[in-house]
């Protein structure tokens, strides 16, 4: 029997110490530190093997590293796949993350099911019944679905040697623990270990692992933050349980950018895929409203076409109020400075709220001009005309300044049918006879008198 090893860590960053204190100098946080025993246990590989039984790798020159091109595993859905950056690439670790009941369980287990690959499907929260509940209103397209009920690393790598699986999925990592370390399931060593011990079955037989897992109620990920740094991918499941709509994040992506975007509506059958986000951003209002405007922007290589709502009122007390929903609070207030001293409104008595709809944050610059234009319009109470959108962002002198990939939202606006569409006049257009009417504006004076006169 090796020694046993008392060790103290931080149950919210996962900071080691020798002994117990009563506050973790690396969070600040207080009364986190929990002893945990570990087992120094010899260890062995997820699968058994004879040691030395691997030649120790040489160091090679980077040109005689033979590269293959990678291939990746096609999950069957449109938006997975586009924000992993093509698919699966076998031997990857992908990390979900999600608020409790946004529906990571629901979109992981969906996936499962779609796969024409065999997979494994590990439970550590659910029964199987409760899982056969959930499939038949999924609706499975494929039989190659296995589910197991398993919270003990050893005893689900023995079941997966029996059934072989292309893809394994775990939910969750929080729920796992590993003979190796005596603490209880959850804890900061049982999540490293069991996390180490996937990577390196990952690794050695090439099967993408899917791994759910929790989070903290500041949105962070359950468990120490180095879990982040050993997987290879690590998603992010976003938006309200009051709303139908889901988006899926990349914050990390070895494979791939982190800049992609994939929205879902949560229906009673599972998640539907959005294909076209932007009919989902724009409302359906016949009457002409003050205060709204269309943007064109980009999250990645996808645009999309966002409604920006502003109001604007009389302050009732003596500071006025400033707030911005799903944009950045900073810049609105810039925006509004700007405004205030290059094109001579009076808005720094006024309050000013803005709201980005659909639920999503939005920090591409190129949304500026749609929000000068919500807030001008709100402030004289004339709406915009019908058919207009924006892509410019706006400069500290009152410019208009060019944003990237211009024709990209040019061709998302005209395909939903807008009129006309005003960017910077610095702009530099392929040569395309664009079906839309493009206004160049230089100044926020030529955007004002081009909507208001």
């Amino acid at each position: 029997m090796a020694k046993v090893k008392t060790t103290f860590f931080c149950q919210n960053c996962g900071a080691q110490y020798a002994k117990w204190q009563g506050q973790c100098t690396s969070c600040k946080e207080w009364n986190t530190i929990a002893e945990e025993v570990i087992q120094k246990a010899e260890k062995v590989s997820w699968k058994s093997e004879a040691p030395n039984s691997r030649r120790s790798p040489k160091p090679l020159k980077v040109s005689e590293i033979t590269h293959q091109k990678e291939v990746r595993m096609d999950t069957q859905n449109t938006e997975l796949n586009r924000v992993l950056g093509g698919g699966l690439v076998p031997g990857s670790l992908t990390l979900l993350g999600g608020e409790p009941g946004i529906g990571k369980s629901t979109l992981m287990l969906q996936v499962a099911l779609d796969l024409p690959y065999k997979t494994l499907y590990v439970s550590g929260e659910e029964s199987a019944q409760q899982i056969k509940m959930r499939a038949d209103r999924i609706q499975p397209k494929s039989e190659n679905c296995f589910v197991l009920t398993e919270t003990k690393t050893q005893n689900i790598f023995k079941n997966i040697e029996e059934v072989q699986p292309d893809i394994v999925v775990i939910d969750s990592i929080q729920t796992l623990h590993t003979e190796y370390i005596e603490s209880s399931a959850g804890s900061i060593s049982q999540i490293r270990e069991c996390t180490t011990e996937l990577i390196k079955f990952a690794k050695e037989t090439g099967t993408p692992v899917i791994l759910i897992g929790h989070i903290t109620k500041d949105g962070n990920i359950a468990g120490p933050k180095i879990l982040e740094h050993m997987v290879d991918t690590v998603l992010q499941f976003e938006g309200d349980r009051n709303h139908i709509y889901r988006i899926l994040r990349a914050n990390k992506n070895r494979f791939g950018s982190t800049n992609e975007l994939g929205i879902y509506e949560m229906q009673g059958s599972g998640l539907r895929e959005v294909v076209n986000p932007s009919e989902i951003l724009l409302s359906k209002n016949e009457e002409d409203l003050s205060g709204t405007a269309i943007s064109a922007t980009l999250e990645g290589m996808r645009p999309l076409m966002i409604e920006i709502q502003a109001l604007v009122s009389t302050a009732v007390y003596g500071t006025p109020q400033r707030s911005a929903t799903g944009y950045n609070a900073k810049r609105l207030n810039m925006i509004l400075a700007v405004l205030e001293k290059r094109a001579g409104f009076k808005l720094g008595a006024k309050d000013v709220f803005l709201n980005v709809t659909g639920g999503i944050t939005v920090d591409d610059p190129a949304i500026d001009l749609a929000v000068v234009a919500a807030v001008l319009s709100s402030n004289v109470d004339i709406p915009i005309a019908k058919g207009i959108c924006f892509a410019a962002e706006i400069g500290l002198a009152g410019e208009v300044r060019p944003v990237t990939k211009v024709d990209q939202r040019i061709l998302e606006a005209e395909k939903l049918g807008f009129q006309s569409i005003l960017i910077s006049k610095h702009c530099k257009l392929p040569k395309i006879d664009y079906a839309i009417d493009i206004i160049k504006v230089a100044k926020v004076h030529d955007v004002v008198k081009h909507l208001f006169g």
